[in-house]
C-alpha cells in the first residue's frame, strides 16, 4: 500500500537486518529473501509500516532477516495473527511468510479462511515439498510415492495443490513463481504487493539437503522452457523453447498440448484471463501439473473484491455511530451477575 507521499529512496541494503542468515548453503530461501529486499524499496511504503509475520519452519526465520517489524509466531497460526494485526492496524502492509507444511497441514484451517475472507495480506508460500526444519519428513505437497524419513516405502497420500486450494476458497490473487527465476519472481512479488486483498504467491523452492532437484523441471535452463507456461493476461497459452507448442481445450473441456503450425493456430489455443470472475479457468490452470501438462507460472487470478479488514472497521464505525462508544465495565456487569465469596 503506497502512502501517496514521496519517501526517501531506500535500497535493498536498507531492508537487511544485522542478523546472520542461518539457512543451509544453496537453499532457495536465500533467493526469495534477496528478491524481497529488491521489491520493497520500489513500493514507496515506510519501513515502519511493513510487517512480516511467520509461523514455524525454515522459511519462518524470514522476519529476523528483514529490517522491518516482524513476528515469529506459532505453527500454522501466522494467518490468524496477521489478520488481527491488519484489522487493528489497517495502515500497515502485512506479509505472511509460510511453508507447505506450516500452511497446509496444521495451518490449513487458518490458511483457508484467510483467503476466503479476503484479508488484505500478502502471503508467500515457500513450497519445497518436504519438512526441512525437522529433517526430511514428507509434507502435504510431497508427490505420491516419495520416500522420506517418515515414508521410507513411499508416500501413499495424494498431494495438495496449494493454488487449487486457494482458488477453491475464491482467493482474489493467486500466483506462482520459482526461487531461481529472479526477474519473474520480482515481477510476481510486485504484483502481489499492489493487490488489494489476500494475495498468495506460491514459490517453488529447492531444499538441496532433503529434496534436492524437486523443481529442476521448472528451474533448469533447457527444461523450464518445455515444461512451463509463463502466463500473460489476454495472451494464448504458448510454451516451448521455440514457442511452437500450446494448450487448448479438447471436446471434453480438458487441456491438451498441441503443436502449432500443424493445422493448429494461436487462435485455437486457450487464452488466459486473470480477471475472470468465474474461477473455472484459474482452477483448470492450477491443476495443470508436470509431467502430464506444462505448469503455469505467473498470475493465475487477480480480481477485485471488498476486503475483510475494511469491512470489519466499517462495521465497527457504523455500530459506534449508532450506539456510541462501548463500556466494558457495563458489559461485564450486565444481565445476571453474582458474587462468589
Amino acid at each position: 500500500m503506497s502512502t501517496g507521499v514521496e519517501l526517501p529512496q531506500l535500497t535493498p541494503k536498507d531492508f537487511a537486518s544485522d542478523q546472520e542468515v542461518r539457512w543451509c548453503p544453496r537453499c532457495g530461501d536465500y533467493s526469495i529473501l534477496a528478491q524481497m529486499k529488491k521489491v520493497l524499496p520500489t513500493l514507496n511504503v515506510p519501513k515502519e509500516n511493513i510487517v512480516f509475520v511467520s509461523g514455524i519452519g525454515c522459511s519462518s526465520r524470514f522476519p529476523y532477516y528483514m529490517s522491518t517489524y516482524g513476528m515469529h509466531t506459532i505453527h500454522g497460526r501466522a494467518p490468524a495473527v496477521a489478520t488481527g494485526l491488519k484489522v487493528s492496524r489497517p495502515e500497515l502492509q502485512v506479509w505472511v511468510i509460510t511453508g507447505d507444511g506450516d500452511a497446509l497441514s496444521i495451518g490449513g484451517n487458518h490458511f483457508l479462511h484467510m483467503l476466503r475472507r479476503n484479508v488484505d495480506l500478502k502471503v508467500i508460500l515457500f513450497n519445497n515439498q518436504i519438512y526441512g526444519l525437522t529433517k526430511g519428513q514428507y509434507s502435504p505437497t510431497s508427490p505420491q510415492g516419495q520416500k522420506t524419513k517418515s515414508t521410507p516405502f513411499g508416500s501413499i497420500d495424494a498431494p495438495l495443490t496449494p493454488l487449487s486450494v486457494a482458488i477453491g476458497a475464491r482467493a482474489t490473487f493467486v500466483a506462482r513463481s520459482v526461487d531461481v527465476n529472479i526477474k519473474h519472481l520480482c515481477e510476481v512479488l510486485e504484483r502481489a504487493a499492489a493487490h488489494k486483498g489476500s494475495a498468495l504467491v506460491e514459490v517453488y523452492q529447492d531444499c538441496n539437503v532433503f529434496n534436492n532437484g524437486a523443481f529442476d523441471f521448472a528451474s533448469k535452463k533447457g527444461q523450464k522452457e518445455e515444461n512451463c507456461i509463463y502466463l500473460e493476461h489476454g495472451k494464448p497459452l504458448i510454451f516451448g523453447a521455440k514457442r511452437d507448442k500450446g494448450v487448448r481445450l479438447n471436446q471434453l473441456g480438458q487441456p491438451e498440448v498441441v503443436e502449432l503450425g500443424k493445422g493448429v493456430s494461436e487462435d485455437d489455443l486457450l487464452f488466459h484471463d486473470e480477471k475472470a470472475e468465474d474461477p473455472s479457468l484459474a482452477f483448470l490452470l492450477a491443476n495443470m501439473r508436470y509431467p502430464e501438462h506444462p505448469e503455469p507460472m505467473g498470475v493465475l487470478r487477480a480480481i477485485s473484491k471488498p476486503t475483510y479488514d475494511e469491512a470489519v472497521n466499517e462495521q465497527v464505525d457504523n455500530v459506534t455511530e449508532k450506539f456510541g462508544e462501548g463500556d466494558l465495565d457495563k458489559l461485564f456487569n450486565s444481565g445476571d451477575t453474582w458474587e462468589v465469596k
